[in-house]
């Protein structure tokens, strides 16, 4: 095992292999719940339960998606049946797909008690999404060794990237 880079951020002991394909999957979400959120945003007649139904319809379809996917590619990649480890391998990589959904609903729930309107909490959920695009971004250029500044370049690209995707979502309108 090489030693880290100067300055590299540590993270748990999971595979790296197993830690990126669950950061693939949590910003693939993110991108797709992003889109949504804007599609909501922009809705004339959405309501509470109508916002989140749509992010968890929309997180446990990609979900879905990805297991149906993944549990067939596996027996053709591998030539053989899965067994628990698969399957429990599958679920685990999957997850973040699923815990995209959990800061709109909440937002959309505080919402729901009053705490603000329904266009600004969809507001939130697009600002953290897109700024949690940036974390990643700040920790992937730390992790390989990067100083701050080259990490907030990073952190600053994987941001524009969130923003195009708003940009398109709004101009091309839902």
């Amino acid at each position: 095992m090489s030693e880290k880079e100067p300055g590299a951020v540590s993270v748990p002991e999971e595979p790296a292999s197993v830690l990126s394909e669950r950061l693939k999957e949590r910003i693939y979400a993110s991108l797709t719940v992003l889109a949504v959120l804007i599609g909501l945003v922009e809705g004339r007649h959405v309501d509470h339960t109508g916002a989140v139904l749509a992010v968890a319809v929309t997180a446990l379809g990609l979900w879905s998606a990805t297991l149906v996917a993944d549990l067939q590619a596996r027996p053709v990649a591998h030539g053989r049946r899965l067994d628990r480890d698969d399957v429990r391998h599958v679920l685990f990589t999957s997850s973040p797909l699923l815990s995209v959904a959990v800061g709109p609903i909440v937002l959309v729930g505080l919402s729901a008690a009053g705490v603000l309107e329904l266009r600004t909490a969809l507001w939130v959920a697009i600002g953290t999404e897109v700024a949690a695009l940036a974390a990643w971004g700040y920790l992937g250029g730390r992790r390989i060794g990067s100083g701050p500044l080259r990490a907030t370049v990073t952190a600053a690209l994987n941001t524009l990237i969130g923003l195009v995707v708003v940009a398109v979502k709004l101009l091309a309108g839902h």
